[in-house]
């Protein structure tokens, strides 16, 4: 064991272990990609299957995934290379759930050694055809649905596109369930940061015409010339792949007491604090009104549609037709706007509240119980497999 930890890693030693588990240690598998820690989106359902007395094993490529320290959960790093593409195609699971979409595109494939049942599990509550790669789904046997529209849209492709249907479960979002129980009370005193001033979070979607990426240095020296606290928080990928614009940002800014540069991902700390919201098209938007009962404004950058004929389903995607109904959308001329429409916005708070709490009920489901409803399919198909 030491000889093949020395020549081939760690990872490949903790692929070894989980392969010597029995089936039955082993039933239940989460996957976290190195991008996107998982653990947050799963742990209402991790919390259900273990009051059951299910037994779960937690596979990441990240080695900062905090899980890694939890000792009550069977953990495995197995990174990103050789020894993660030999673990999915030899992969004996009765389940495996993961946030990771295009299963069976690129490296991540299905086993060719047992019939794992593959669920897919959304890390945003965003509609399934714009933002996703056309066939993002299409290998996945179980998808657990935010809302009815993520179930209409992908009914709608597979129809349109002739493809084999996948069972689709009436989940919920995990995610909102667990901050939903975090969420601070609505006093003034918990949006002010230590120099009393309103927090102000910049929490955009990733990719080259972003907010960060497009005007994200003016709009921090906009906010900052106005008077407020400005925390920065970018998306994993833009910290991947963006390295030279976090340098640059964080350069211009750091030494100013008013300015964070938040590059935990996994917390939600500054979510929960902000008096305001600054986004695009990022699924957070959601998460801040639906939690917050707060409105959101939008820079409105260029769409995030990574799938050009998005528009063949027929359904208008849920990024597109919410913006207006949470918040407010402000145009990339109009940016310097944005501390006056902050302080009329924030200021007649009460105005958005009951309807952002009207169409979070009407958007997904399940709200407070996605964890029983996940576990309980994850059940249904183990018991059905034995």
């Amino acid at each position: 064991m030491k000889i093949t930890k020395s020549i081939l890693g760690k990872e490949w030693e903790e692929v070894g272990k989980f392969n010597q588990l029995d089936l039955d240690e082993r039933s239940i598998v989460f996957y976290s990609e190195s991008s996107v820690i998982l653990y947050p989106y799963v742990e209402e359902i991790i919390n259900e299957l273990e009051k059951r007395d299910q037994k779960i094993c937690y596979v990441t490529s990240s080695k900062n995934d905090p899980v890694l320290k939890n000792k009550e959960i069977k953990t495995f790093y197995i990174g990103d290379g050789s020894a993660r593409t030999k673990f999915f195609l030899e992969l004996k699971a009765r389940v495996l759930i993961m946030t990771m979409p295009d299963l069976d595109t690129y490296y991540i494939k299905r086993s060719k050694t047992f019939p794992v049942n593959y669920i897919y599990l959304f890390h945003s509550m965003n509609s399934t055809h714009m933002e996703f790669q056309k066939g993002a789904f299409d290998r996945f046997d179980t998808i657990f649905c935010v809302g009815q529209h993520q179930i209409q849209e992908i009914r709608a492709t597979e129809q349109l596109y002739n493809l084999k249907q996948k069972k689709l479960v009436e989940c919920g979002y995990g995610l909102l369930d667990k901050l939903l129980k975090s969420r601070p009370s609505h006093s003034q005193e918990n949006f002010l940061s230590k120099n009393n001033k309103k927090k102000i979070l910049i929490a955009p979607s990733w990719g080259k015409q972003n907010l960060l990426e497009t005007v994200g240095i003016d709009l921090v020296k906009i906010l900052l010339d106005a008077g407020y606290h400005v925390t920065v928080r970018p998306h994993p990928m833009t910290i991947k792949k963006s390295p030279k614009l976090i340098k640059q940002i964080k350069e211009k800014f750091e030494k100013n007491p008013d300015f964070l540069l938040d590059t935990n991902t996994s917390s939600f700390e500054q979510l929960l604090s902000s008096y305001a919201l600054i986004t695009d098209w990022s699924g957070i938007g959601h998460e801040y009104a639906f939690v917050c009962e707060r409105p959101v404004i939008y820079v409105d950058v260029p769409k995030k549609a990574r799938n050009k004929k998005y528009d063949k389903i027929g359904f208008v995607p849920l990024e597109i037709s919410i913006r207006s109904k949470i918040g407010e959308i402000i145009s990339i001329q109009n940016l310097g706007s944005i501390p006056e429409r902050i302080e009329f916005l924030y200021g007649h708070i009460t105005d958005f509240q009951s309807n952002i709490k009207k169409i979070r009920d009407d958007t997904v489901f399940n709200i407070g119980k996605s964890g029983e409803a996940a576990a309980n399919e994850i059940i249904r198909i183990i018991n059905e497999k034995t």
